[in-house]
C-alpha cells in the first residue's frame, strides 16, 4: 500500500479545527503548521479528506521536499523526484510559485525552472519531445519557505469552500469554509434552536443544516484527483458511497436565517433550495431588531456588517449596542459574533466569556462568544 503524505491548507487560525475533522476521520500522525495540517494517508484518504473536510480550503499531495539556496539545486532536486508517478503523458500541468523569506525570491523563476526540471524527467520516461498538455489537470505548486523548498499537486482543484450550492451569492459572501468553522466553534447541536439574524445567502444556516444531517460538504461537486490516470477510480466511488451511507436525511432541526433585505431572503431561499433544504431551513425577512424566539435556549451566530467605510461605521456601532440589548433578554442563548470593531464588546455592553482572532479574506476580526446561562433545572 502506498502512503503519500497530504497538507490540509486553511485560513490561518483555522489549522486546529482542521485538524479535528482529520482526527474525526480517523486519520493520524497529524501536524499542526502554519496555514496547514500534515498527515499520512492511502489512496482512498485523498478521496475522503476532499469529501469530508469542512474548514480546509484545499487537500495538497506532496511530492517532495529540500533545501534549494540556487536556481540549479532547485532543477536538480525537483528533476529527481517522480514525476512520472502522477503526471501522464497528456496531464496538463501547470507551475505555480510562492516564495518567502528565501535566496530564490523570484517566483516567476522559480516556476519556470520547476517546470522544465519536470518536462526533463518526463521525456526520459515518455519518448516524446512536447508535451500537449490537453488532460485531466495536474497543477503543482513549487513553495519557498526560509530556502525549504515544497513542491506540491493540488488534489482539490476548485477550492474545497466551493460545495456546489451556492451558484448565487451576494458582493461579500462568508466562505463556505469559514462559516463552517463559526459552527465548530460554537459547538451547536441539532437538538437545539439555530438562527442567523445577517443571513445574507444563507451560509451559515445551509452549513449548519448539512452539520446537522452528517452529509459531507464535498459530495455535490467534483475534484481535480478523480481525473488523474493513476488514481483507481473505484477508491473515490468508495468513499462517495461511505459518505451516502453516513448522511442522515431524516436529522431534525431547528434552522432559522433572517435578514432584513428581501433580495438576499430570496438569495438565501434559493441557496438553500440548491443544497437541497427546500423545505428544512426557514429563511424569513426580519430586522434583527424584532429577534424574539420562542425557545428559551438556543444558538445565535452573526456575521453582521463591519462598518468598513468611515460614513457606516456609527450604524454599524448602534447595530451593536441594538444587539447586545436584545441578547440580554435571553440569558440562556449563547450569542457568537464576527466583528473587527475593537471596541465591540464596550459597544454590544458585555465582556465575551470567548473570543478568537479569526480571518475573514484579508480582514482580521475577532469572534466573540457569549456563552448562555445554565436553564435551571
Amino acid at each position: 500500500m502506498t502512503t503519500y503524505t497530504l497538507l490540509a491548507t486553511t485560513t490561518m487560525g483555522l489549522e486546529s479545527l482542521a485538524a479535528k475533522e482529520l482526527k474525526k476521520l480517523g486519520f493520524t500522525d497529524l501536524s499542526i503548521e502554519n496555514g496547514r495540517v500534515r498527515f499520512e494517508t492511502d489512496a482512498l484518504g485523498i478521496a475522503r479528506a476532499n469529501l469530508w473536510l469542512r474548514t480546509a480550503d484545499r487537500i495538497k499531495l506532496l511530492v517532495g521536499e529540500f533545501e534549494a539556496r540556487s536556481f540549479e539545486e532547485l532543477f536538480e532536486k525537483t528533476k529527481a523526484l517522480p514525476w512520472q508517478n502522477f503526471i501522464s503523458k497528456d496531464s496538463e500541468f501547470p507551475v505555480l510559485g510562492r516564495s518567502v523569506k528565501s535566496d530564490l525570491f523570484s517566483i516567476s523563476d522559480c516556476q519556470a525552472i520547476a517546470k522544465k526540471a519536470i518536462v526533463e524527467k518526463l521525456k526520459q520516461v515518455y519518448p516524446i519531445e512536447w508535451f500537449e498538455e490537453t488532460g485531466p489537470m495536474t497543477r503543482v505548486e513549487v513553495a519557498l519557505h526560509k530556502n525549504t523548498a515544497q513542491l506540491t499537486l493540488d488534489t482539490s482543484g476548485e477550492g474545497l469552500n466551493r460545495r456546489g450550492y451556492r451558484t448565487r451569492h451576494n458582493q461579500a459572501p462568508l466562505k463556505e469554509t469559514l462559516a463552517a468553522a463559526l459552527i465548530q466553534l460554537a459547538n451547536w447541536y441539532p437538538d437545539i434552536p439555530f438562527h442567523d439574524p445577517f443571513t445574507g445567502s444563507g451560509t451559515l444556516p445551509i452549513e449548519a443544516a448539512m452539520i446537522a444531517q452528517n452529509i459531507a460538504p464535498g459530495v455535490n461537486r467534483s475534484f481535480a484527483f478523480s481525473e488523474w490516470e493513476w488514481y483507481d477510480g473505484a477508491l473515490y466511488e468508495r468513499a462517495l458511497e461511505e459518505a451516502e451511507d453516513l448522511a442522515d436525511y431524516d436529522a431534525k432541526f431547528e434552522i432559522i436565517g433572517s435578514d432584513i433585505d428581501h433580495k438576499m431572503v430570496e438569495l438565501a431561499r434559493y441557496n438553500a433550495t440548491e443544497a437541497g433544504f427546500f423545505d428544512q431551513i426557514y429563511i424569513k425577512q426580519m430586522s434583527f431588531r424584532d429577534f424574539s424566539p420562542k425557545s428559551e435556549k438556543g444558538v445565535l451566530i452573526g456575521n453582521p456588517p463591519y462598518g468598513e467605510r468611515m460614513q457606516d461605521l456609527p450604524y454599524v456601532e448602534n447595530l451593536y449596542r441594538e444587539l447586545g440589548a436584545i441578547m440580554s433578554k435571553y440569558p440562556y442563548w449563547s450569542a457568537y459574533i464576527l466583528a473587527t470593531h475593537e471596541k465591540f464588546e464596550e459597544l454590544y455592553g458585555k465582556k465575551a466569556t470567548k473570543r478568537r482572532k479569526l480571518y475573514n479574506g484579508s480582514l482580521k476580526t475577532q469572534y466573540y462568544q457569549y456563552w448562555g446561562e445554565r436553564l435551571p433545572k
